[in-house]
């Protein structure tokens, strides 16, 4: 079956809220272990449908932002997920108060007992109006993004197919380009600040009616962080500043002489090279077939999950208009089917995203048989996947790159160490958002610019007034979407450098260890992860400067001026 005839059927909200509490009624008698798991897989069964419906509805209305139908599928979910969620948490509780409990830790392990108090913590039937609004609030902003048209040199184009443009060699275009994404955020300022307004005052309200000083905890419950706090991550990203900002400011200043710029300035960052940045060869067929090729002679086990994606049509990678803006990797669990999406746009990042998303899908794909709790692990961990598969596919990467393979060896490597001040950066400047939710919109951008001057000493906007005042973050849809997630992209960074270092010792043993750590999903924690795959803690003070050296020392060692 092809991604396209999978069914999708609007939930029967009554059917579903009978049979949930049909299960429910049977988890308050005198019940057995045997019975109680069983009903327990049943209330499984029932969220595995809630989240491929739910799943196959999102998906469909990201691939046309026009689609009618999905649109009003995706706010009976804005809607009524809340209201599932509320169901979801009256199992919880009865989980969490059986007299079965030690039979069930032993069936299906502590963690989810761990994850189901978090979950307790983080919802109260009265805050279901709130999340309604926050779910609606979400997709007005994704639909903005996506319905962005902006001129440029005689062709309309939305915000992925302006990307090439930032990194062409003639640095007008890129000022222009620049220019263009920035005036269309301008023209847009009213309508996003009051959404990101309207999502902060929701959520800092949600965290008050459920008895959290403010939202920043209750961001980090929602994400399942079960093994550290917003003090580890503050000494984390101290090492961050101490560690990588030093050294990725030397990274600019190499860059900038390799493309004979003394003023760089931030229209300036995306160009790698003078001769261009290291551009795939082929088009899309091309590139997904030399994935193939790749995967194939990677293991038996990542070529077998490449011609599942492929053989069920489980890539939509081309950019169209309408369609939603980034990338992502999902799954769908009635069909046991990872799916990947992006907009391919002629840059070094369709690739990424060959190899990137992959890791993610990939890990879904080796975990499937988990339960629903297990599958993915959270989000820092699942990040790890991701990007370790991106280190762990070089061997093939010239397959892709050609001519330009050491180029996108260079590039990739240094702008993965380079965006570690970023990430860290976004995580700041959230937590001050959520730690002082009366920020108006004007002091919501001023701490933007602060914290960016931080970590990003070297971003000089020139005459772009929007971005100066502190107006980047607009297109960090992370921000408004996921709160406190981006700082996972900077934790799983450092954690697959190790795979880097692994892989540039004995990639076969490298490689292994990542399919182990795979086939783990999320059955542990993010520092036990850690334990079982033998990767270093990035909490731990020294473990940045210590995995940073090895790659300072390879980077030092190219002479990029020939590139």
């Amino acid at each position: 079956m092809k991604f396209s005839e999978y069914k999708y059927e609007r939930p029967d909200l009554e059917l579903f809220k009978k049979e949930m509490e049909d299960l429910l009624e049977t988890l308050n008698g005198d019940i057995t272990l045997e019975q109680e798991i069983e009903v327990i897989n049943e209330v499984f069964g029932l969220q595995d449908e809630l989240d491929t419906m739910g799943g196959l509805a999102s998906v469909r209305l990201s691939l046309n932002t026009k689609d009618e139908f999905y649109e009003k599928e995706q706010e009976f979910f804005d809607q009524n997920g809340p209201i599932m969620q509320q169901y979801n948490q009256m199992f919880i509780d009865k989980f969490l108060a059986s007299k079965n409990k030690d039979g069930l830790q032993e069936e299906f392990g502590k963690l989810i007992f761990e994850q189901a108090e978090l979950e307790k913590k983080t919802f109260k039937p009265e805050i279901i109006p709130d999340l309604q609004e926050e779910n609606k609030l979400s997709t007005e902003y994704s639909k903005l993004t996506a319905s962005a048209e902006i001129e440029f040199d005689g062709g309309t184009y939305n915000l992925s197919q302006m990307h090439p443009f930032a990194t062409n060699t003639d640095r007008d275009v890129r000022h222009r380009a620049q220019l263009a994404v920035s005036n269309w955020f301008e023209n847009n300022e009213e309508k996003l600040d009051r959404i990101y307004n309207d999502m902060v005052q929701v959520r800092s309200k949600i965290a008050k009616v459920l008895g959290y000083e403010n939202f920043v905890q209750l961001g980090y419950d929602r994400l399942g962080r079960t093994d550290y706090n917003h003090v580890d991550v503050k000494k984390y990203r101290d090492q961050i500043f101490e560690s990588v900002v030093p050294l990725v400011s030397k990274l600019i200043d190499r860059k900038s002489k390799r493309i004979n710029i003394e003023d760089s300035k931030s229209y300036d960052l995306p160009l790698q090279f003078l001769s261009g940045n290291p551009t795939p060869k082929g088009d899309k067929e091309h590139l997904v077939n030399q994935a193939k090729e790749m995967y194939e002679a990677m293991s038996k086990e990542t070529g077998e999950f490449w011609n599942f994606m492929m053989d069920h049509e489980l890539l939509e990678l081309e950019a169209k208009e309408g369609k939603m803006g980034g990338g992502y990797c999902t799954y769908f669990p009635l069909y046991k089917s990872p799916f990947i999406f992006s907009n391919f746009n002629g840059t070094a990042g369709d690739v990424d995203v060959l190899t990137h998303e992959a890791g993610h899908a990939f890990q879904i794909y080796s975990s499937k048989e988990n339960i629903p709790a297990y599958r993915w692990p959270t989000m820092e961990a699942a990040e790890i996947h991701s990007m370790s598969m991106e280190f762990l596919a070089w061997p093939w990467i010239d397959k892709f790159f050609k001519e330009d393979t050491e180029k996108y060896l260079f590039s990739h490597l240094s702008g993965a160490i380079s965006f570690l001040p970023y990430g860290v950066a976004v995580d700041e400047f959230q937590h001050g958002i959520y730690e002082r939710p009366e920020m108006t919109p004007e002091e919501r951008k001023t701490w933007w610019r602060k914290t960016e001057k931080k970590y990003l000493p070297y971003k000089d906007y020139d005459d772009d007034k929007f971005l100066e005042k502190g107006g980047f973050w607009f297109r960090q849809s992370h921000i408004f979407g996921m709160p406190f997630y981006y700082i996972d992209y900077t934790l799983a960074q450092v954690c697959a450098f190790q795979y880097w270092i692994k892989a540039q010792e004995n990639h076969s043993k490298a490689l292994d260890e990542y399919k182990e750590l795979c086939k783990l999903g999320g059955s542990k924690s993010f520092v036990a992860l850690l334990d079982a795959a033998k990767l270093d803690n990035p909490f731990k003070p020294g473990t940045v400067s210590r995995i940073v050296k090895p790659i300072q020392d390879y980077l030092d060692n190219i002479d990029d001026t020939k590139l």
